[in-house]
């Protein structure tokens, strides 16, 4: 994890747009290099390291003396680099994962490059040779990025998008800062002036399909074609395996977001069986986040104790949570409300981490409700398939969502984070399932999941089907959620009136709760004018539903109400 930023064709001094580059220092605490490209006197490359592999030569932009005419910044990791090298006979200069890209680039173009790479990306890629610039984006976007362009050609590009907001340019600000789409990559001319013209914007992967680099990943070809449930149960736990151990790549303490959930508590066990048999001599750091006695962290101790990690409790005091309201705001830029209130835990938890240890990469369950069909309003879907393609939207939007708290609530203090569930080859194996095999089950999400491992042990069975939990909910107790708490707070700030007059006010994504109203205030204080980022509150379908809190379902609260 690191921060990457770079203007191409800047008409002011790079030294005062460079300050830009420190809005995301948090990104990468351990070093700080910004470099000019010769021939190019307003084109330059800003990185924040955070130095997980190759602690020596992992300084950016990556430059290398066989392509002296390339320079590369990224954000990521490159889980299948050794496996390239393997196979093309790559000769690598560095122990750097990234650099791999430059010799996919310099053997096959950028298509292949990023098609052939197995992990999570954010980069920016010049090749001043031919005078092209590159820019791309993993299937999910579970690493950032953010672009802006002017009419004229000048392009800044900025893991986060307050990196870009305040750049200057000819009289006015850069305003249309957008998010880089996942899946895409987009091929920009270099004129000789450092100013660019888009040239092509393309769709590299999308996540159905099996991705390219399954030809060359440590697990060969599974049965395919067979929807035997044996063979199905068997892939999902090969799959998955896979997916976490090859994200144990890093030279840096690993540890584990633990919430007593299925999705944590399943990277947690076979997270910590891995490490055994690798033989990392450390023990496994496990973090779970919540109020004296709530669901979570009761559920993760007793996991916790199951799997023998070295646990962490961190209690969350009210009022520590509502304090750090604004702080999670301008670090998510986002207004919506289900991502702030989740955000607002896993953001303390970080801060814990940070300070208190020394585990660096941290693995975390995002992704599965979205694959698997875990939120509770899956058990209303009309239809197996409809369920299925609400499924595959809810994937293709976690760059604005769940993927977004997870990054920018770990980022901000410096942490790296990896995310299992959403492996290519997982995922896209998972989604090639018939749709009625993945659907909710006797009144159970998830349930071809839980149903895979049921025979493996590694969970205890009262946390393999237990039940699923908001993280915003469970982090609270059943009584007193901290749903219901921001509602009491939030209550007296926003004054009736203000949330009459919100429509008109803003206009898009109008507020319709005093909690949204609020979170927007804050928005538009640090991010004014840029509502657009957010396309649509995340909200349950199929249901009529005002409030995104699995609590206002009715199928949550007959299961509390037992």
């Amino acid at each position: 994890m690191c921060g990457i930023w770079a203007l191409f064709g800047s008409d002011e001094c790079l030294s005062v747009q460079c300050l830009s580059a420190m809005k995301i220092a948090h990104r990468g605490p351990d070093a700080f290099r910004f470099e000019n490209v010769n021939g190019f006197t307003n084109c330059c490359f800003g990185f924040h390291r955070l130095a997980v592999v190759d602690q020596l030569y992992g300084m950016q932009p990556i430059r290398v003396k066989k392509f002296p005419y390339l320079w590369l910044c990224y954000n990521g990791e490159i889980y299948n680099f050794k496996q390239l090298q393997k196979q093309f006979g790559f000769d690598y200069q560095t122990l750097v994962d990234g650099e791999v890209i430059l010799h996919l680039y310099n053997r096959g173009g950028i298509e292949q490059t990023a098609s052939m790479l197995d992990g999570v990306f954010a980069f920016i890629l010049l090749d001043t040779a031919n005078r092209k610039v590159f820019l791309a984006r993993d299937t999910y976007g579970v690493r950032p990025l953010f672009k802006v362009l002017t009419d004229d050609g000048f392009l800044g590009v900025c893991s986060e998008a307050k990196g870009l907001i305040n750049l200057k340019h000819s009289t006015s600000l850069c305003s249309k800062v957008e998010p880089f789409l996942p899946g895409h990559y987009e091929v920009l001319d270099l004129k000789p002036s450092g100013k660019v013209a888009s040239v092509e914007l393309v769709k590299f992967h999308s996540c159905k399909d099996e991705p390219l680099h399954v030809a060359c990943d440590t697990v060969e070809a599974l049965p395919s074609g067979s929807f035997d449930l044996e063979t199905v149960k068997s892939n999902i736990r090969i799959l998955f395996e896979n997916a976490v151990r090859k994200r144990l790549m890093a030279h840096r303490r690993i540890g584990c977001l633990l919430s007593g959930g299925l999705d944590s508590s399943l990277v947690a066990a076979v997270l910590l069986k891995l490490m055994k048999e690798i033989k990392i001599n450390y023990p496994l750091q496990t973090f779970a986040i919540g109020m004296e006695n709530s669901p979570d962290l009761l559920a993760a101790r007793k996991v916790a104790a199951h799997i023998g990690s070295e646990h962490h409790e961190v209690i969350l005091n009210t009022e520590e949570g509502i304090q750090a309201i604004e702080e999670v705001i301008f670090s998510l830029e986002t207004y919506d409300i289900t991502t702030i209130r989740a955000s607002i835990g896993m953001y303390l938890v970080s801060k814990y981490i940070r300070k208190k240890t020394d585990s660096v990469v941290i693995f975390s369950g995002e992704g599965s409700d979205e694959l698997t069909q875990g939120y509770i309003y899956f058990h209303k879907a009309p239809s197996p398939e409809e369920a299925a393609e609400e499924s595959e939207r809810l994937l293709k939007e976690l760059y604005m969502f769940d993927v977004l708290r997870a990054d920018r609530t770990t980022a901000a203090h410096g942490l790296e984070l990896r995310v299992p569930f959403l492996d290519h080859r997982f995922t896209s194996y998972y989604l090639s399932l018939p749709a009625e095999l993945r659907i909710p089950k006797n009144g159970i999400e998830k349930y071809l999941l839980r149903l895979s491992f049921e025979d493996s042990n590694l969970l205890p069975k009262e946390i393999l089907w237990r039940p699923k939990e908001a993280f915003s909910d469970g982090i609270a107790s059943v009584k007193k959620s901290w749903f219901s708490i921001l509602q009491d707070y939030i209550d007296q700030q926003v004054d009736d009136l203000l949330l009459e007059k919100a429509a008109e006010k803003y206009p898009f994504n109008p507020p319709k709760t005093k909690e949204s109203y609020y979170y927007r205030q804050i928005f538009e204080k640090h991010y004014s004018g840029q509502s657009s980022w957010l396309p649509h509150y995340w909200m349950p379908r199929w249901v009529k539903a005002t409030d995104p809190s699995a609590r206002t379902l009715k199928h949550y609260k007959s299961a509390t109400q037992e």
